[in-house]
């Protein structure tokens, strides 16, 4: 468990992903000594049926649990065209389309969900009810890197309030709700509040879908039953993950999947300012893998400490 996720995190920062990088190690730490997580977990299939797996995390750290999901769903895909891999009593699954790449390795197309904490209120309400549940989609190429689509669905990520309010600046109106659900741009009043859906009831209804996807299906916690990933205390979170799995061999085959793939780029990318999705966390991958990971000191000297602990 330590050592696939400790992968996972320095992937995220690889990728100038920091929020979803090493800095979550000492919120996880917080969370293995305090029993918000179980470190001697294994995850197991609990359930299965033709394309359908459903992975328990025993309330483990979520990335072993995620990886055994993927692994049968590719397997399934194989077998059956199509395959979807639910995780239960899970826990934050860090950068979602990371889950993905085993995906495009097997020449599959790839879809995932995961539920968090409440943060955002559902269209027309005022407390949280949904997490900001992220969504992922990955596209194997012929040549070079998969299209890769990772996005989470409030208006505004969450980390950034917390800067703002750290460094006592405002946020545009737009991005949150205070406590009593009035729009407002003072970072912490929004932080005691709620985040909103990126564009409105459309995407509040796109985080509902992800929260039935992500609970519903796999009997996980919903958002509003599981206290913030940001608290050293609280409950076992038992959040949940979906993947989606599909074979293009089964449809309209390999060959014309990546006809159809790469004419639509080309079409794209007759506009010069045009960036395919998951290229800049390509580049910056590429030069990490050369120049190493950069962290703060104040975070480095929170890990050593940590270590000598």
């Amino acid at each position: 468990m330590a050592a696939i996720t400790a992968r996972a995190l320095v992937d995220a920062d690889a990728q100038g992903l920091s929020s979803h990088g090493v800095s979550r190690v000492p919120r996880y730490v917080s969370h293995l000594r305090n029993g918000r997580a179980d470190g001697t977990a294994i995850a197991r299939i609990v359930s299965s049926r033709g394309g359908a797996v459903l992975v328990d995390a025993k309330s483990g750290l979520a990335f072993p649990a995620c990886a055994l999901a993927v692994e049968n769903a590719i397997e399934r895909a194989r077998e059956f065209g199509v395959s979807f891999a639910g995780v239960t009593n899970s826990h934050h699954f860090g950068v979602a389309a990371y889950h993905l790449r085993p995906v495009a390795t097997a020449r599959m197309v790839g879809l995932a969900f995961g539920n968090s904490p409440a943060a955002m209120p559902v269209a027309g309400g005022k407390h949280a009810v949904l997490g900001t549940n992220p969504i992922a989609a990955i596209f194997p190429r012929r040549q070079g890197a998969a299209l890769t689509i990772d996005l989470s669905l409030s208006e505004a990520a969450r980390g950034k309030v917390m800067i703002a309010a750290r460094e006592g600046k405002p946020i545009p109106l737009g991005w949150a709700l205070d406590r009593a659900g009035n729009p407002t741009t003072d970072a912490k009043a929004a932080l005691e509040g709620s985040m909103l859906a990126l564009g409105g009831a459309k995407g509040s209804m796109l985080a509902l879908i992800v929260e039935l996807l992500a609970c519903a299906l796999t009997g996980a916690s919903f958002g509003f039953e599981a206290d913030s990933f940001f608290d050293a205390e609280g409950n076992r979170p038992r959040v949940g993950q979906a993947f989606l799995v599909v074979d293009p061999a089964a449809l309209a085959g390999w060959d014309r999947y990546l006809e159809r793939i790469e004419s639509l780029i080309s079409e794209m990318l007759t506009d010069p300012g045009v960036r395919l999705p998951g290229s800049r966390r390509d580049a910056l991958a590429s030069e990490a893998a050369a120049a190493g990971v950069a962290i703060s000191d104040e975070l480095h000297e929170e890990l050593a400490q940590l270590a000598r602990a």
